[in-house]
């Protein structure tokens, strides 16, 4: 039975230790390592070994009883979560490491709101009980009040199989027909054990035991719990199905995506489709345990392996007959100018950086040609000094960074159409929009209502095509526009004339021109905030709250502690962890997940300082081209709309 397990904590909770006691239980490696001796086998990269932390997502093979374990280590800090992120969606089941020192860290509800998205069943494990000021039973009771109730101790209640009278009562609670059997006095360990799987598959349930990693307290019978209570059921007698979930490039430039095969099997030399009609050969199959990796004839459902052949699948990406893209919520928030060392040629720096952004497209690297600038989208200032060492490492050049900034978005308040011509002479194409409002955090969505006696199909699709391109700008700060439903009311082509990109700049100038008459709205991106303070301390954080233009729900108490949620902005809010943990002693608790974007607070300060000419904006136009006498001339936006020829 194949099974992918993923391992998550918080920074410094002993994740990567207790992976490596997996490994080592399993007899999958000969020798525990630990990440204070940099020798551990999943932080096998120089980075990961120097700082003492877990950067990329790597993957091992285990075997335990009836199952073959794909496990993946994934980075615990908050500036790689987009990596972690990528990973959850190819798991089976999850294992969360919470420190019983240190007890419900942020980055820990991070993680766990994540595995809820995506409906990932999750095991517990309280680490470091052996620690001074250890206190499992404290972090069991963490666990039940701020992520789920519905979670029960492995340890002390589930023994080689045998599950104690408070666990039976437990399970039966939780099942309608188990429940009538116990009341009557029944009792089947067969019957409570299958629905307890099932339960647990389900998300019923969340089993969590304790133990120390670093000293081997606990891990065999975990282990022996997980055999026990996981179980999948992948199909090979069916078509291929798979999901990237990782892209690199090896030494010699080599691409290589890494998929979990769904259903079906896999052969060298298979045709795999995915996108809008993209089909490519595999050429190897491999199969990684740690950084090395043996070649395979054949991948089969339930199994993780490495494919090259695949030029444009990226993370996320379904293969085969499972045809849908990847979203993420792990959305980076700040953006930071790269400079290049003199002595690289900044094209050469691009394709570099471009070849980063493959394995992690969360980087969303752009060239911004009228400044000849390489710009970057980034979690945090740790991300940056990392990026920094893997391009020394892998390019041998040296770039800094500029001071990260905000990354804001624009919106429009009300309905407008927007019309755009272009027909410098032998080109002809004009398109008519209608651009509204949609749903804050919905994106750009199509509509269609273009009739086909206006315009063929083909020139339809084709007007879409150039909408979804590219991220469109807005006019207030020349940010990404976001949140807004375009629909195509109608067009015109000319039989003789119209070619290349003539659509292109039809539908960018409609696009610019319905924003010139719309009313602009700036968006920044907001924080979801928890905060836990003693009662005392509840006053000055209601009142930074207030200071960083954030809102709050009414408080909750728990005891002799505050919890307050809200949002906030992630301009002002962004610092706040260091001043909650300077004023409390680091005894506060706070949980910053993204929120999405809505108003910005300061507006007219952002837009002063981004400065932003619309009408100097080399790449978008709003003015029209139009064509008298074999001359193409001008047509400014507010004057364009009188002369469109769909509107005569």
């Amino acid at each position: 039975m194949n099974k992918t397990i993923g391992v998550f904590a918080h920074v410094d909770a002993g994740k990567t230790t207790f992976s490596e006691q997996l490994l080592y239980h399993t007899n999958s490696i000969k020798q525990r390592g630990r990440v204070d001796h940099k020798d551990a086998f999943l932080d096998s990269h120089e980075i990961e070994k120097q700082r003492g932390i877990t950067v990329f997502a790597d993957q091992a093979i285990m075997s335990y009883g009836n199952s073959v374990y794909y496990l993946i280590d994934t980075p615990g800090h908050a500036d790689f979560s987009a990596e972690m992120e990528r990973s959850i969606q190819v798991l089976d089941y999850a294992i969360i490491i919470i420190s019983a020192v240190e007890g419900l860290e942020g980055h820990t509800e991070t993680v766990w709101q994540l595995l809820r998205k995506y409906n990932v069943p999750v095991f517990f494990f309280i680490n470091k009980t052996d620690r001074t000021g250890a206190d499992a039973q404290r972090v069991l009771e963490e666990i039940r009040s701020e992520l789920t109730g519905e979670v029960f101790n492995l340890t002390d209640d589930f023994h080689q199989g045998h599950m104690s009278d408070n666990f039976i009562e437990f399970v039966a609670e939780r099942d309608e027909g188990l429940l009538e059997r116990y009341l009557e006095g029944e009792y089947e360990e067969d019957l409570w054990l299958r629905t307890l799987l099932q339960q647990v598959k389900d998300r019923r349930i969340f089993p969590c035991a304790s133990g120390s990693a670093l000293h081997d307290i606990g891990i065999a019978a975990f282990l022996e719990k997980l055999e026990r209570l996981t179980e999948t059921d992948y199909r090979q007698d069916a078509p291929f199905s798979g999901r990237v979930y990782k892209v690199k490039h090896d030494l010699n430039g080599t691409r290589i995506t890494f998929i979990k095969a769904l259903s079906g099997t896999l052969r060298v030399r298979d045709e795999i489709q995915y996108g809008e009609g993209m089909s490519e050969k595999v050429t190897q199959i491999r199969v990684y345990n740690g950084h090395k990796f043996q070649t395979a004839n054949e991948a089969a459902a339930g199994e993780l392996f490495a494919v090259t052949g695949l030029s444009q699948a990226g993370a996320g990406d379904g293969l085969g007959v499972l045809n849908e893209k990847g979203a993420y919520e792990m959305v980076p928030t700040l953006k930071a100018k790269v400079n290049v060392d003199s002595s690289v040629h900044i094209k050469e720096a691009l394709r570099c950086l471009n070849m980063l952004d493959v394995e992690d497209p969360s980087l969303n690297v752009t060239w911004e040609e009228s400044l000849q600038e390489i710009h970057i989208h980034i979690m945090g200032a740790i991300q940056l000094e990392i990026l920094k060492q893997v391009i020394k490492e892998r390019f041998r050049f040296d770039i800094s960074f500029g001071d990260p900034e905000i990354i804001y978005k624009e919106t429009i308040a009300a309905p407008v159409s927007g019309c755009g011509h272009f027909e410098p002479l032998g080109h002809y194409a004009e398109v008519h929009l209608k651009l509204e409002p949609a749903a804050r955090n919905s994106g750009i969505a199509f509509e269609n209502a273009c009739h086909v006696n206006d315009l063929t199909i083909g020139h339809q699709n084709l007007i879409r095509h150039h909408l979804f391109e590219r991220e469109h700008r807005g006019l207030l700060t020349g940010s990404g526009l976001a949140d807004i439903q375009i629909t195509l009311l109608t067009g015109r082509a000319h039989n003789q004339h119209t070619s290349g990109g003539d659509f292109r700049e039809a539908a960018y100038r409609a696009l610019r021109q319905g924003l010139e008459k719309a009313e602009n709205l700036l968006l920044e991106p907001y924080y979801d905030f928890k905060i836990k303070v003693d009662m005392e301390q509840m006053g000055k954080v209601l009142a930074d709250i207030q200071t960083a233009h954030g809102t709050f729900d009414p408080p909750q108490t728990e005891g002799n502690k505050a919890v307050l949620t809200g949002k906030a902005p992630v301009a002002t809010f962004m610092n706040y962890s260091a001043d909650l943990a300077a004023f409390t002693q680091g005894k506060g608790m706070i949980t910053l997940v993204f929120g999405g974007y809505d108003c910005c607070h300061n507006k007219e300060e952002v837009i002063a300082r981004i400065g932003y000419n619309k009408d100097a904006d080399p790449e978008y136009s709003s003015s029209s081209i139009f064509c008298s006498k074999g001359q193409g001339y001008t047509v400014a936006w507010d004057e364009a709309e009188a002369k469109m020829h769909c509107l005569r």
